[in-house]
């Protein structure tokens, strides 16, 4: 028997999807090979959907907003522009999420026509924060005998409860401790990208 929120959750994600909106290919692209398996070129740019949010959501909403977009997803959590611990933290960010679910629905069918990929939400009040809504995307991949064995070690040793749990958990200790390497490579890779729309077409 599904819980009342997430019936809620499971809604909102529908509702999200706008019903009008489909993504074409993995990721909502139009398909096409590439680096990393698929071709960020074949979505449209998101280099400013932090500016278009910014402009878009209701200025009383929040007084800090971060936008985080890949392939899949554009995650956009906000700070509220109130002063709040503990349970009384939890409860604001709970009446928030409900009595902006109609709004933050027309906002995200405008953000997914505009950038092919779903939105999803959060907010932050004082130390509590918490996703509404979020993108769980599948990611399949082949692995040699030794590499599976890593990931059954930490299963083994119960970090893990499965193998897609366990490289789960690799690829966030990875991302917790090469954060400024990858924020270089993803600079860098900005740059490369930046270099070919600028150059002469075929």
């Amino acid at each position: 028997m599904m819980t009342r929120d997430e019936y809620d959750e499971t809604r909102e994600g529908r509702e999200q999807a706008g019903g009008r909106w489909r993504g074409r290919g993995r990721g909502g692209g139009t398909g096409g090979r590439g680096r990393g398996g698929w071709q960020v070129a074949d979505l449209p740019a998101a280099d400013d959907a932090e500016d278009w949010f910014r402009g878009r959501l209701p200025k009383a909403w929040f007084s800090e907003v971060e936008v985080t977009v890949d392939r899949e997803e554009i995650l956009v959590v906000g700070t509220l522009a109130e002063e709040a611990d503990g349970a009384e933290a939890e409860g604001r960010i709970s009446r928030f999420r409900a009595e902006t679910r109609a709004e933050r629905i027309e906002i995200a069918e405008e953000a997914q026509a505009r950038y092919r990929r779903k939105v999803s939400w959060g907010a932050r009040l004082g130390a509590n924060g918490a996703l509404f809504t979020h993108v769980a995307a599948p990611v399949m991949t082949r692995l040699r005998q030794p590499e599976r064995r890593v990931l059954d070690t930490l299963v083994d040793a119960g970090v893990a409860r499965s193998r897609s749990d366990a490289l789960a958990w690799s690829v966030r200790l990875v991302g917790e401790h090469a954060d400024e390497w990858l924020g270089q490579l993803r600079e860098a890779m900005a740059e490369v990208d930046k270099l070919r729309s600028d150059g002469p077409t075929v």
